[in-house]
């Protein structure tokens, strides 16, 4: 049979034997050391010049005097003398002067994420097998250690889920996370039941889509999210206007000019010329305008002398790519003026 005890190394008292408040007192001794343990300091290499009776400090590596030779070990000063107590594996110790936890893993002290390992924790809550962390509170608060911090959620494969979500009576109504795939999505739901991608952005190319975007050309339903390819802006406002089925599939407006003059086209189908010409005072003069309006349409075009002496200007029938004009003066016969001209039409 062993002298000590298994654990704390405890002596036994033995049989017959003498002066045994000896060895009651020195296990007396060693439980004062482990139980409840707290020391003052894990970072003071030499002993205190004039420590306290109980003073307990944990040797750090490198210490010198009494201490040396006593790495990991708890020194403690009783009956005027330094005692050392080597810890055993899962000993937990308070650090008073920083107000920290360690635990002595077997090998060495460990402090931070090794301090604490527990199957289940909860606060003011009963944690389960699947709420491993449970905590009932009005609020929770996890803030920097003197720069960022980072809220971690992590998953094992791209077809697991790593998300946030949001219940009300333990019913759900709302999830962010990277659900079944690694894309980033926004769910909602009214019963907890179907749910509804708001939003998902492709993890790829970052692109957005889902029932919160519009999802057409024509899609203007209320509180819908607008695209950058169906909506306007100084990007696309001005460009070249085409068209399916009467909804418009390029710019809002379109401009031009040539030698035949300056056109605008409008997303609608609306088509404007415009150019200034000299009339011939032997027959009619071609316009061709400057942009062709729809093949069997016939623009309205309108001719106006620029100067006093004329006395109107006439068109020809109109084609869908040009029109002839004349200008007539005082006198009955045609000159040769500057003559103000303007097509209206559609180009689609």
């Amino acid at each position: 049979m062993s002298d000590v005890s298994a654990v704390l190394t405890l002596p036994y008292l033995l049989p017959s034997q003498a002066q045994k408040h000896v060895t009651h007192n020195e296990a007396l001794r060693r439980l004062d050391v482990a139980v409840q343990l707290a020391v003052i300091a894990r970072d003071v290499t030499a002993p205190p010049a004039s420590p306290a009776q109980g003073d307990r400090y944990l040797v750090p590596a490198g210490a010198s005097g009494d201490w040396a030779g006593h790495a990991d070990e708890i020194a403690v000063y009783d009956l005027n003398t330094w005692i050392f107590q080597a810890p055993v594996a899962g000993w937990v110790a308070r650090v008073l002067g920083e107000d920290a936890q360690i635990r002595f893993d077997g090998t060495a002290w460990q402090d931070g994420a090794g301090a604490l390992q527990v199957e289940t924790l909860g606060v003011n809550g009963a944690a389960d097998v699947t709420n491993r962390l449970c905590s009932v509170a009005p609020a929770t608060l996890l803030t920097h250690d003197g720069a960022g911090h980072q809220l971690k959620v992590n998953k094992a494969a791209a077809g697991d889920t790593a998300s946030l979500l949001f219940q009300t009576g333990w019913s759900g109504r709302a999830e962010m996370g990277t659900t079944g795939t690694d894309d980033f999505a926004i769910k909602v739901s009214a019963d907890g039941a179907a749910w509804i991608t708001a939003l998902g952005f492709d993890g790829a190319s970052g692109t957005v889509s889902g029932a919160a975007l519009q999802d057409s050309p024509t899609d203007t339903g209320a509180g819908k999210l607008a695209r950058a390819e169906y909506a306007y802006g100084p990007g696309n406002l001005l460009g070249t206007v085409s068209e399916t089925g009467g909804t418009p599939t390029g710019a809002v407006l379109e401009s031009g000019s040539n030698a035949n003059g300056h056109y605008l086209r409008l997303a609608d189908g609306t088509q404007i010329c415009w150019q200034q010409m000299t009339s011939s005072a032997a027959g009619q003069t071609l316009w061709s305008f400057p942009a062709g309006f729809l093949g069997g349409t016939v623009p309205v075009v309108q001719a106006t002398g620029q100067v006093q002496t004329a006395h109107f200007a006439s068109v020809g029938a109109p084609v869908a790519t040009g029109v002839n004009f004349s200008v007539w003066g005082l006198s009955g016969a045609r000159v040769a003026y500057a003559t103000g001209l303007v097509a209206f039409g559609r180009w689609a």
